[in-house]
């Protein structure tokens, strides 16, 4: 044979099927494009030089690890529809005298051309988009935009290498099916079908008890400990709970409206209901795909956006003040007002000679110590820390005079020297009467506070923390001085919080907190044993990249999850089409009109099509406790926030997977009716 015939034949291949061909290379493309952005962000020197830049980079090169994974299993899933739709192709050939290895050539050459496709076109993009992205992402973090066009080279390497793996292992399991198969099987391959399935009771009620017990997790879990350990396995409990119910319960639900004769025997439900159980269990498996991208959709974008739009909540959370003092008091013996004086007298005098006047100033005394609850009491055993167990109900402790407690939120409260008020964060309660702390005696818990300042430090852990309010700091936290832990650090840390805003621009903020810093380490250290100053201007940068890259991260492979579940609506559509054209074809000899038909197809997208989009919305309703707990860690507290962020995705996300669907029925519609030739 000729030596271009091999070639001829592949290209008319891809030409030939450019229904199928066409939206999988465009999805290559933009894999391939969003991979190269990722990797050149992750990467480019121009965030090494603005604030905030080295900080959000990380989280980039975490996206594309995960773009690297997604790529591999999503083009392993959707070139599996092309297969099927080829199978026919291929035994024709091999009838027809090309031996396996012809076949194996044509599928060699066929590859090339979509490798060579996929990456010239997928770089072309993704360099010319890359300078958009890094604008987007300068404008998020307030950094001055550059205009010099940048190509990364190692972001291009990164992915070639990664696509001619992908594209490489696709060819090697093509191949695989191929040999496998003889040529009277890939003939009819196309019309083998599967056998309709009984309804498999045992996997619809392990779906069920998998899925009740993972939205119980959710639900239930109330610290960001177990939150953090838990999530995961939440999440891969629901994914198999999803495929059981999908498979297992879709089919039981076609038995039941077959029964259902006044539903069952009409023509727009007649037809669509004996196509989905004729092959429900390969139909239950792409629902359940698209209702887990659905859903990952949902919560990446929701959670990012959310995240974005109140970093500077968050920002106030973990930063109380414009300026914020964390100094470590030396004893108690000098515990009190007098002894910290002269700094905070030092401080203002700096303020005023800037000619900025301190503004909602933030001054307090505590005593902080960590410790497991166990019923009313706190204990104190080290080797517990680190257990799994222990971890949910491990504590950070301040004890705050009611004094200050009285000065700092206006109220004017009283205790005894055995009473206590209690104030819990990060959304926890404690609900005994009482509490003993170690060995001392119990403390009567007289009301619950409704709320105390913002505390950088309670802000930065993810344990939750408690603040007892008494009336004598020192004889409560006296008999724990003496205790040591791991390496003898004491128990206890005594901490002076002080902390003011200032009125005047980020520079001077910045100038002022320097010149803070330098009086403070010329102080007599004998009161002020070590100190962390710490000021909003200073940090914004920084902190806002890490919401920043988690924000843009989140929208990019949003993007690609929505392709994702696209590419997978439509090869649905597509494929049953063209099993269920022969079908409609001899239901239009028979009398069924074009109108009738329709009629069926949105039938069949009623009934079926929009469960993945319901049951996303059910797995987003019941993991929003546990995302709120895993937003506190982040120091997002306005849950308000977080709702009307989750629904106005949900709302435009409903949208535009009702648009994609009528536009993919269209298709089906137009296949089965014989609308448009096969070979087109």
């Amino acid at each position: 044979m000729k030596k271009g015939f091999y070639r001829t034949l592949a290209w008319s291949g891809i030409q030939k099927n450019k229904k199928l061909y066409l939206p999988y290379l465009l999805t290559c493309i933009g894999t391939v494009m969003m991979c190269y952005i990722i990797s050149f962000l992750s990467v480019s020197p121009t965030f090494a030089n603005i604030k905030g830049g080295t900080t959000m980079q990380p989280f980039l090169q975490m996206g594309f690890g995960v773009m690297c994974v997604f790529s591999l299993i999503f083009l392993f899933y959707t070139n599996s529809f092309l297969i099927r739709r080829r199978k026919k192709e291929f035994g024709l050939y091999n009838i027809l005298g090309l031996g396996k290895k012809h076949i194996a050539l044509v599928l060699f050459l066929e590859t090339l051309m979509i490798i060579a496709i996929t990456l010239v076109s997928g770089l072309a993009f993704g360099i010319l988009f890359s300078k958009l992205a890094e604008l987007c992402m300068l404008k998020m973090l307030g950094g001055d935009v550059t205009f010099a066009f940048q190509i990364e080279t190692t972001s291009i390497v990164q992915t070639v290498i990664l696509f001619l793996a992908i594209f490489g292992l696709i060819f090697l399991n093509t191949l695989r099916q191929v040999h496998l198969t003889n040529p009277i099987q890939l003939l009819h391959s196309e019309n083998a079908g599967e056998k309709p399935p009984k309804a498999n009771w045992i996997g619809a009620v392990l779906g069920v008890a998998i899925l009740s017990f993972a939205y119980y997790l959710a639900v239930t879990i109330e610290d960001p400990i177990t939150a953090i350990s838990l999530f995961f396995v939440a999440v891969v409990m629901v994914i198999i709970a999803t495929y059981l119910l999908f498979i297992s319960g879709s089919v039981t639900i076609c038995r039941m409206l077959q029964k259902n004769k006044r539903y069952y025997y009409k023509t727009n439900h007649f037809v669509s209901v004996s196509s989905m159980v004729y092959r429900m269990k390969r139909n239950g498996a792409g629902l359940a795909s698209i209702c887990i991208l659905c859903t990952m959709v949902l919560v990446m974008i929701s959670s990012t956006t959310c995240l974005y739009i109140g970093a500077e909540d968050s920002l106030r959370n973990r930063y109380p003040r414009n300026i914020n003092l964390d100094a470590v008091i030396s004893s108690l013996d000098v515990f009190d007002d007098a002894q910290t004086a002269s700094a905070e007298e030092a401080i203002g005098q700096i303020a005023d000679q800037n000619g900025i006047r301190q503004e909602n100033v933030l001054s307090y005394k505590t005593a902080a110590f960590g410790g497991i609850i166990d019923g009313n009491q706190i204990t104190f055993d080290e080797s517990q820390f680190q257990t799994l167990s222990s971890a949910s109900s491990l504590w950070q402790v301040f004890v705050v005079s009611i004094s200050d407690y009285n000065r700092l939120m206006g109220r004017n409260e009283t205790l005894s020297s055995d009473e206590a008020i209690i104030y819990t964060t990060k959304g926890m309660s404690y609900k005994e009467d009482t509490i003993q702390i170690g060995d001392g005696a119990p403390l009567t818990i007289v009301k619950q506070a409704d709320g105390f300042v913002d505390n950088s430090v309670d802000s930065m852990q993810i344990f939750p923390s408690i603040y007892l309010f008494v009336s004598d700091v020192r004889s409560v936290v006296a008999p724990l001085m003496a205790y040591k832990l791991e390496n003898d650090y004491p128990l206890v840390s005594l901490h002076w919080y002080y902390g003011f805003d200032l009125p005047c621009e980020d520079e001077l903020q910045i100038t002022i907190e320097q010149q803070i810093g330098k009086q403070l380490a010329n102080m007599d250290d004998t009161v002020l044993e070590s100190y962390t100053l710490e000021g909003v201007a200073k940090e914004r940068a920084e902190f806002y990249g890490i919401y920043a890259g988690l924000f843009f991260l989140g929208i990019l492979l949003g993007i690609v999850f929505i392709f994702a579940a696209v590419l997978i609506i439509y090869y649905k559509q597509v494929s049953e089409g063209y099993e269920d054209q022969s079908r409609f074809l001899v239901m239009q000899k028979v009398g069924m009109t074009k109108r009738e038909i329709k009629k069926s197809i949105n039938s069949q997208v009623l009934t079926v099509f929009f469960l993945p989009l319901i049951v996303a919305g059910v797995h987003l309703a019941f993991a929003f406790p546990l995302i709120r707990k895993l937003l506190l860690i982040f120091g997002l507290t306005n849950i308000w926030l977080f709702v009307t962020t989750t629904l106005c995705c949900c709302l435009v996300f409903a949208l535009l997977y009702m648009i994609v669907y009528r536009l993919t029925s269209h298709s089906y519609f137009s296949i089965v009716t014989g609308m448009r030739s096969e070979s087109e």
